[in-house]
């Protein structure tokens, strides 16, 4: 968990990366970061992810509020970032955004495999589907909360992807790690490409003896 000032910080600089990297573009998107078992730092209405000021994240709580009358507004998207912290208190970031293969599937019908490789493997080792909802909207924020403990990457249907995990670093990776998923899975498909799963075994295998980390634990 953070303090407020390395929230900050690491959101600061994780903004940077998404658009650096071609994670986010404009304004769209919106991250937080957990600071207490109640609060979290998010990312202000309408703010440009490159370009992060310490006035431009806003600590709230569960309940919705910020905790500094003050401060920007938060970004609209709260309900389901705070979804997502009152289900799975283990999660202590949040990254909402666009990626353009990302998002491309989020509006097909496509089919992402997580048995490629190690990382997919490990970060995609779950991905979910959620209908679309107006963005904000508390609808999108139940919706979310249907899947939070079912997966830690879920694409939101015509809107985006929403990706969480124990850490700002380790949520980026797995944003990343989805849009090269999505890229080689649009990009074989153009190219007549097959790509080859591994049999469900050795993909048991690694997820259980492989070391990365213990064994994450879903709901069915």
């Amino acid at each position: 968990m953070l303090t407020p000032q390395e929230a900050r910080t690491q959101l600061q600089d994780a903004g940077r990366y998404m658009m650096a990297h071609g994670l986010a573009w404009g304004n769209a998107g919106n991250i937080s970061a957990r600071t207490g078992e109640d609060r979290y730092m998010i990312t202000a209405s309408g703010t440009f992810l490159g370009e992060l000021e310490d006035g431009d994240l806003v600590e709230c709580d569960f309940r919705g509020g910020r905790l500094r009358p003050e401060d920007k507004k938060p970004s609209k998207e709260l309900p389901m970032h705070r979804a997502v912290y009152e289900l799975r208190p283990e999660v202590n970031a949040v990254l909402h955004a666009s990626p353009f293969y990302a998002t491309m599937v989020a509006c097909s019908d496509l089919e992402l495999k997580s048995d490629w490789f190690v990382e997919t493997m490990y970060y995609l080792e779950r991905v979910e589907r959620v209908p679309y909802r107006h963005p904000g909207s508390e609808a999108l924020g139940d919706a979310v909360a249907a899947h939070a403990r079912k997966a830690n990457i879920l694409l939101l249907e015509h809107h985006g992807v929403l990706v969480y995990d124990t850490s700002v670093r380790e949520a980026r990776m797995a944003l990343q790690t989805l849009e090269m998923a999505c890229r080689m899975l649009v990009t074989a498909g153009a190219a007549g490409v097959k790509l080859r799963s591994l049999e469900p075994p050795i993909v048991e295998d690694f997820l259980h003896n492989a070391g990365y980390k213990p064994r994450r634990k879903w709901e069915s």
